[in-house]
This record gives structure tokens, C-alpha cells and sequence, in this order.
């Protein structure tokens, strides 16, 4: 769900004043439905709730030809705080979900700050990777059911990667790459 809240604050704070449907329809042409689990009736709930939690004002109710009238939110600064909150923990986190979230946004954060949070995500990932390969000698042997250094060895190398694929981006930021919000 922190994956969903952040996508939605993200699109309502570039888009704002927005309703529910332009939410929608952003992320569904950024296919998001690929790289997260982000699902319509997701969106909506989202909205309801920021909303009951005073994160979005519901500013006004626009009449629309396409059906029922749309209510148009904008961000409060607990929004904002929530917004800032939610992204820093997703450039931290080895869920793929919330980091691909805090990537879609990460232009809303000064350079410096998007690199300090992607090394301390590259830690995380480089302490999984290390964690699980410390793990192999405690488990059966590779040819014993449920071929417990096999599936090891396979998470190692998929925070391996998350670490490299960091460290890319990190250097692509250094080097002046992508719109920040500095």
C-alpha cells in the first residue's frame, strides 16, 4: 500500500487540482500495472483515505459529459509531509514496488538528497545479498530438497543486481543526469 499512497500523492501533486479518473488514467499510461500492483479500485481507496486523513482537500465537484461529477483534490501540506515521508523511505527500500515509485518521482527532490537516500538503498540491497549467501553452510546441502543454496544463490543475485543497477543511477545523478528539483 505505501506503494499506491506515493504513486497517487505523486500524480495529484503534479497535476493538482485533479480528480480520481486523470489519477487513473496517469498511471495507466505509465503501464505502473507492470512495475507495481497498482489497481483502479487501489487508486480510488487511496484518494478516499488521504482525503479522510486531511492529506487532500476535495475542492470542488466538476460536472462531466462522461458520467457522475468528478471531485477535484489537491495536496495539503500533510500531503506534502506525507509525500516527502513516503519517498524517502522508497529510495531506501529493496521492495521493488516502492523504489520504482520513488523513482517515478524523484525529479520532486533535491540531487543531493536522491543520492544520499540511493547509497543508503545500495547498503540495504549489498547487506541482503551478504546476508543471504552467509546463510548457505546453515541450510542442506545444494542437492537435498528444497535445494535451499540454489534459491540463496538466486536472491543473492537479485540484490546483487539491485546493488549494481544503484550504483548506476547514482553515478548518472553525480554526473548531472535527470531534472531534480534543484
Amino acid at each position: 500500500m505505501p506503494a499506491v499512497r506515493l504513486l497517487v500523492l505523486g500524480v495529484i501533486r503534479r497535476q493538482q487540482p485533479t480528480h480520481g479518473y486523470a489519477v487513473r488514467r496517469e498511471l495507466l499510461s505509465w503501464q505502473a500495472e507492470t512495475w507495481t500492483n497498482v489497481k483502479p479500485g487501489s487508486i480510488y481507496h487511496a484518494i478516499k483515505q488521504l482525503a479522510a486523513e486531511g492529506k487532500l482537500d476535495a475542492l470542488r465537484t466538476e460536472d462531466s459529459a462522461e458520467g457522475p461529477g468528478r471531485t477535484l483534490y489537491a495536496m495539503t501540506e500533510a500531503g506534502e509531509a506525507e509525500f516527502r515521508k513516503l519517498m524517502d523511505s522508497a529510495l531506501v527500500s529493496i521492495d521493488m514496488e516502492e523504489l520504482g515509485a520513488a523513482i517515478a518521482f524523484m525529479d520532486a527532490l533535491p540531487r543531493g538528497h536522491i543520492v544520499e537516500k540511493l547509497r543508503q538503498q545500495q547498503r540495504n540491497s549489498a547487506e541482503v545479498r551478504d546476508g543471504l549467501l552467509e546463510m548457505i553452510p546453515t541450510f542442506p546441502g545444494r542437492y537435498e530438497p528444497p535445494y535451499s543454496t540454489d534459491l540463496l544463490e538466486l536472491w543473492s543475485g537479485v540484490f546483487a543486481n539491485l546493488t549494481g543497477w544503484t550504483g548506476g543511477l547514482i553515478e548518472r545523478l553525480e554526473a548531472g543526469e535527470y531534472r531534480t528539483a534543484d
